[in-house]
């Protein structure tokens, strides 16, 4: 299996119904999206500051802002269905289907996951890609990336804010292949899940 983290900064781009598309088309069962916390990611760190609220509890509403933003990208797209567990990620690949997760379930009853926010959907993706044992994990962002190498420090896209403080740690000693896509870039997967045509326009992370 494949995961793709779609960035919660795609919403109400052009680009985000083209991702969900191509990704339905290939999917197969195949591919599990992970969603970014958008907007409602935004509204939890604004009510933490206006209440004081620790950052265990603000972790558990972000991880609830990204089911909100998962089932929204399933309601932009009616081919797609999520799921909240290891046995529904399988059942939904055995059905051959276009797969969203919704990540709070599996993440609150993990007590080893740091409950801050270091710890945002970049880490998470690449922390359920290693659970499921996926084979390519796929960062898509909206920050336009043609200034970096074809291969690029998991530690040089932190410094410039473009990956989580926690993800280092997350990526490492993993067995997937992990790459960074920007929004334009849906058409790497036209033709399918090709790890060629991956390797020609990603960026592969480096630890």
């Amino acid at each position: 299996m494949w995961v793709v983290k779609l960035g919660g900064s795609l919403l109400g781009s052009p680009e985000l119904p083209q991702w969900l598309d191509t990704l339905v088309k290939i999917s197969d069962g195949k591919v599990l999206i992970v969603p970014g916390g958008s907007i409602f990611a935004d509204a939890v760190r604004e009510a933490q500051q206006r209440t004081h609220i620790d950052d265990a509890t603000a972790h558990h509403l972000a991880l609830l802002a990204m089911d909100q933003f998962g089932l929204l990208l399933a309601g932009m797209n009616p081919n797609l269905v999520t799921a909240s567990s290891e046995l529904e990620i399988a059942e939904r690949g055995w059905q051959h289907r276009g797969i969203v997760w919704l990540p709070s379930h599996m993440v609150m009853a993990d007590e080893h996951i740091a409950k801050n926010w270091k710890v945002t959907s970049d880490s998470l993706s690449a922390w359920i890609a290693n659970k499921i044992n996926s084979e390519h994990l796929i960062i898509v962002k909206s920050a336009h990336l043609s200034n970096y190498t074809a291969s690029v420090s998991v530690q040089t896209l932190k410094d410039a804010q473009l990956l989580d403080e926690a993800f280092p740690e997350f990526i490492a000693g993993t067995n997937f292949t992990s790459w960074v896509l920007d929004k334009t870039q849906y058409t790497v997967f036209a033709e399918g899940l090709d790890v060629t045509q991956l390797a020609t326009h990603a960026h592969k992370l480096t630890q």
